[in-house]
């Protein structure tokens, strides 16, 4: 296992979300980036190249389905795992988010221990500080 810090983008149009998670996940000792939606996080996730993505469902102007089947296009994101966040859980939402090639969906509102025990599942090696 590396020393360096998980990288960790959270994608999410609202700034609470994206304040909480930041908090959350910095306190286990990731380094983590932001992006208020999915534009933001297509311009930001080359120069960050994050290991681990949050991407909300919903947001304006390109949602998180479409965010994400642009990261999965791309080879060097393709083993990325993407967390769905919404407060949404129905199954079609859930079914439509894996369609699309997210790793997982986690509901909001969402704990520390939610986003830390995501990150566990789908990424090996990392064990928060």
């Amino acid at each position: 296992m590396s020393d360096k810090p998980l990288r960790v983008m959270i994608v999410d149009d609202s700034r609470t979300i994206r304040k909480a998670g930041e908090d959350y996940l910095t306190s286990a000792g990731c380094e983590v980036v932001l992006a208020e939606d999915g534009f933001d996080c297509l311009t930001k996730i080359k120069d960050f190249e994050p290991d681990f993505i949050f991407v909300d469902v919903m947001m304006p102007r390109l949602d998180g389905y479409a965010v994400t089947e642009v990261i999965r296009s791309h080879a060097e994101l393709q083993k990325c795992p993407v967390v769905m966040l919404s407060s949404k859980d129905g199954v079609f939402d859930k079914a439509k988010g894996m369609a699309a090639g997210a790793t997982d969906y986690l509901s909001k509102p969402f704990k520390s221990e939610d986003l830390i025990a995501s990150i566990t599942k789908h990424h090996s090696g990392f064990s928060p500080t």
